[in-house]
């Protein structure tokens, strides 16, 4: 059998990255995080576009080596053509499209977010690979949607966030609690020795399969501030029960539409993707989800839910066997749906 080297780039937001798989095994997935953000309180795109030029060729030359490869044993290149941010997807887009020029193969575009969905089928031992169709709630700091898929490239958005992602909502919420940034994990943290019922919030009303997250944002802060009003020490005294039931209300909110997207489809396979899809509680609850209702559910490995290249280069696999090819006239494109 001939051995297909696919090499990944990811440049989509914060994270330099670069992967290189062979007939669907990923050989090496290198991430470089950017640690210039924590002091903003976010990313900042013009230090985020800064910091990948810098990663990016250490980054890929580590991939390779990793790999065990040459650079000309490399078969194609894939990398992230969008969503993102412009700056910071040029800088992936400039680098792929040259590399692929030197090397004389192809290049190969990559949906970010089709990416994270088609994670799910880079080989593993013990891997478990959703069978078409299947639904996957997609859900990260910049989206939230409840995705059918009937075959690799062959996706339909059943319901989104109409305001905020959820991503967005677990940053905010720790924001006004005052923890660093990224906050979700330290919700997650401090939610796992709290009471998930002690502060009920208000669930939004919207689509069945719809979300929105901005309403439940307000009414958390509100709450805190009308807490604090009453005990100035009210954070620091309840913070694992705060962010309990923060949690609590964000994954009951999550289950609710996965609910109603069952109901329409009838499809019982359920696979999670993305960034927030690391959140313990989530998982937690996907997994118990086979015995309450029958579901069967599919869960990526931590190192495959936040943006890293192993994602972009198993999708650049999937298209390289279909010889679904980009030209060197391609961009990057900001704004991309996962159907696009």
């Amino acid at each position: 059998m001939q051995n297909d080297y696919i090499l990944g780039i990811e440049s989509s937001c914060d994270d330099t990255s670069a992967a290189v798989i062979c007939n669907g095994k990923v050989l090496s997935n290198v991430v470089a995080n950017q640690e210039v953000h924590s002091k903003y309180g976010g990313v900042v795109p013009e230090l985020a576009s800064r910091a990948h030029q810098q990663n990016i060729v250490p980054v890929v030359q580590q991939a390779i080596e990793k790999a065990g490869i040459k650079k000309e044993d490399l078969s194609a290149v894939a990398f992230t053509r969008g969503p993102g941010l412009m700056g910071s997807l040029l800088v992936g887009t400039s680098f792929a499209k040259s590399l692929a020029l030197g090397l004389n193969v192809p290049l190969i575009d990559v949906n970010h977010m089709q990416a994270h969905i088609l994670a799910h089928f880079i080989v593993e031992e013990g891997s478990n690979i959703p069978p078409f169709p299947f639904i996957c709630l997609t859900i990260s700091g910049g989206h939230t949607q409840i995705v059918k898929v009937t075959d690799h490239f062959n996706m339909e958005i059943l319901g989104e966030t109409i305001d905020d992602a959820v991503g967005e909502a677990f940053d905010k919420s720790a924001k006004i609690l005052g923890l660093p940034y990224p906050g979700g994990p330290y919700i997650d943290k401090y939610a796992q020795l709290g009471n998930p019922k002690a502060y009920p919030f208000t669930k939004p009303k919207v689509g069945d399969m719809d979300f929105s997250f901005s309403g439940l944002k307000t009414g958390i802060l509100y709450f805190i501030q009308k807490q604090q009003r009453i005990n100035p020490n009210f954070i620091t005294e309840n913070l694992n029960d705060i962010c309990a039931s923060i949690q609590y209300t964000i994954v009951e909110i999550l289950m609710d539409k996965l609910k109603n997207a069952v109901k329409h489809t009838g499809i019982q396979h359920i696979a999670i993707a993305g960034g927030v899809s690391a959140n313990s509680e989530i998982r937690r609850r996907l997994s118990t989800a086979d015995k309450h209702f029958g579901w069967t559910t599919y869960i990526p490995k931590f190192e495959y839910t936040t943006d890293n290249a192993a994602m972009i280069a198993i999708t650049g696999y999937l298209k390289y066997l279909n010889k679904e090819y980009a030209d060197e006239n391609i961009s990057a494109k900001a704004r991309l749906k996962v159907t696009e």
